[in-house]
Formats: structure tokens, sequence, C-alpha cells
């Protein structure tokens, strides 16, 4: 990697945004992040709406946004509206910004709500409409990273599933019940799981930066197909810990509201096909040997 570098992170200071920004830094590549606070080696929205992106940046990242299961927030239209402008209106703000540089690379990231609950298998190609508010979401994300056909720029989407790792995400918030043997299943637990370790995830922001004949969409999953009874046979197992108490959908749909809790309770069908086309190996490609990386109470790792 060129050390010369300096790239710009939207949301650098989140579950994703750090791990991203952590790597940067230690490969000696100078790393700015975009924060809604101001701090040391960081600059605001409001400021970046005033003062734009230095010209001589190298790539822009966008990995911005509100957590959308934050057990503490309720599925008010409010929420709703902050999960909204946490990913439209930054990335529409960095899209703006960036093609006022001489940037190279715009990456933004999106997620696997795009494609509808079902039996098929999506694929980068497969096209689908809005059917809910996270599909509409994911499309308007995506639009809003779209930059002028005039552009030198290049650009690319990652369309994740769920990130795993142990310092945030989905495991920071299971880990505790599956360690004490209260894990389970979700609903009937057949729902596809399309997953990524946070590694992966990283590992393929950096691929796909540093790969200049990839652009468009890649789907940031791992090539093996699961459902969520097995993610959770797999977590229970690497932990010696059972996994018997199964969560019923309708608690989900009341802790959580329906519309959001079916990020859980549904799933799609994801393969990464133009991920494995373009030549990327995973380091955690079945979920045994992910859900082993990070199944230990006292938690010590360089990264993530």
């Amino acid at each position: 990697m060129n050390l010369r570098l300096h790239n710009f992170v939207g949301g650098g200071t989140g579950f994703i945004g750090s791990a991203l920004v952590d790597t940067f830094r230690i490969f000696g590549v100078n790393t700015t992040v975009v924060s809604r606070m101001p701090g040391p080696g960081r600059i605001t929205w409001n400021e970046l709406e005033r003062c734009g992106l230095p010209e001589d940046i190298s790539a822009v990242i966008n990995v911005a946004g509100q957590n959308i299961l934050d057990p503490r927030c309720r599925w008010t239209p409010g929420f709703k509206q902050n999960v909204w402008n946490s990913r439209v209106y930054t990335t529409k703000t960095l899209a703006k910004a960036v093609v006022h540089t001489k940037a190279e690379t715009f990456a933004t990231i999106s997620g696997v709500a795009y494609y509808k609950p079902s039996e098929i298998e999506y694929t980068e190609d497969s096209k689908c409409e809005k059917y809910d508010f996270l599909s509409e979401l994911c499309h308007e994300w995506e639009r809003a990273a779209e930059l002028s056909t005039n552009s030198n720029i290049r650009q690319f989407t990652i369309r994740s599933g769920v990130v795993l790792g142990r310092k945030g995400g989905m495991i920071g918030q299971i880990f505790l019940p599956f360690y004490f043997g209260l894990g389970g299943r979700i609903g009937t637990g057949k729902q596809y799981m399309p997953w990524i370790h946070i590694r992966d995830l990283i590992n393929l922001f950096l691929f796909a930066i540093d790969t200049k004949d990839v652009s468009g969409i890649l789907n940031g999953v791992a090539p093996q197909i699961i459902t969520n009874e097995q993610f959770t046979k797999a977590f229970a197992a690497a932990l010696w810990r059972p996994a018997v108490i199964p969560v019923p959908t309708f608690l989900l749909n009341m802790a959580f509201h329906k519309e959001r809790a079916k990020i859980m309770t549904e799933g799609q069908k994801v393969i990464p096909k133009r991920v494995l086309d373009a030549g990327y190996e995973y380091e955690f490609p079945n979920i045994d040997a992910a859900c082993k990386q990070f199944a230990k109470l006292i938690y010590i790792d360089d990264l993530f």
C-alpha cells in the first residue's frame, strides 16, 4: 500500500469505520475521519459542507450509519429519519465533495436488504425493486453514491451482510447471553443469514481500493451460505455452550417493531460472485472458523 496516500473515512468511529481507520494507520496511511464530533484527526460533517475535501486526497470511503438495531431506540419516525440521514445524506454529501478533488476512488457501503428475502440466489447482477423501508433505504443509499458520468473517479459499493466481530455489531450484543448458555436460534432459524467477518470486510475494501479494474457493486458476504440456526450452532460450539433457548419472532417484533425486526427474522441467499471473480481470497470463508476467532471472553487482538 502506498504510504503517501491520504484517505478520508466517513463514519470512522463506528464498528466498521474504526477497524478500517486502524488498518490504514497500521499501514502508515494518513487518514482523516469525518464524524459528528470534532477531535484529533477528524473533521465534522458541517465542516465538510463548508470547506469541502482537500484536493490531494487519494480515496474517500463512507461507512457512516446509525445502528438500526440499537435496542435503546424505539422505531419512531424520528429514529427512522436519523437512520436515513446517517446513510443517504452523508453519502450524498461526500459524493458532492469528492468530485472537486483529485481522488482516485470513492468507496461506499450498503446492505443486502437491497435483495428481497426468498429462495432466489442473488448475485451482484440481480435487480430488485423496492419492497419495504429497508430496501428503499438501500436503493437510495446506493443512488446517493453515484457520481456524474463525466467523473474520472472510480466508484464501488459493498453490499454488506451481517458483520461478525468481537468488538461490536451482532456479536457484541449476543456474546454474553451465548456465553452464559442463554443463546438460541431466532424464530424458526431457517432464514438465511448472509454474513461476513469484520476482517474480510475491511480486507475487501482494501482489495477493491488497490485493484484498479474493480468498480460497481460487490456483495460483501462470505461464500458460505448459512441459516440463522447454522450460525447459532457454530457460535455455541465455539464457546462450548448449549444454545437451546430460541427467541420467538413475536418477541422481536414487539421489542424492535416488525419493520426492523425482519433484519433478524428474514434473510437473503446472497452470493459474492463478482468478489470471487475479481480474485479476492477470504480469510474466513466458513462460519466455524469465523466463530472460533472471536469466541473468547477475554479478547486480545491487534485489530479486530
